[in-house]
């Protein structure tokens, strides 16, 4: 099982949210400083921010290895819109490092959305 800090339409309720069915919920988290989302139109995309102060707020899903290769192919993995790869947990959420899809395109002319993305 792998840990997956999920911030736009993989939450609950999100558009993409029916990806998660049959896996676990573990809790809402926050991730450390540093990051920032981005609206990329109907999704957002979490990038390296280092003058964030306040982390981005997600859920937390234990997933097995078929959800992740589905996980990794809504993303984009394979064809460079997202990576995934570790992120840090604010406390009390324990394990505090778990794995998130980070955007890998440009931002440039997209809006920051804040902390938290609606859904």
């Amino acid at each position: 099982m792998t840990r997956v800090f999920v911030y736009g339409t993989l939450k609950r309720h999100g558009a993409n949210h029916a990806f998660l069915a049959g896996q676990k919920f573990l809790g809402v988290a926050r991730t450390a400083p540093g990051f920032a989302l981005f609206s990329l139109g109907d999704y957002p995309g979490l990038v390296p921010w280092p003058a964030d102060r306040n982390g981005i707020t997600g859920e937390v899903w234990s997933v097995d290895t078929a959800c992740l290769a589905q996980l990794d192919q809504l993303e984009g993995t394979a064809e460079g819109l997202y990576r995934r790869a570790l992120i840090a947990l604010l406390a009390p959420f324990q394990p505090s490092t778990v794995e998130t899809y980070f955007y890998l395109r440009s931002i440039e002319g997209r809006p920051r959305i804040g902390s938290n993305w609606s859904v």
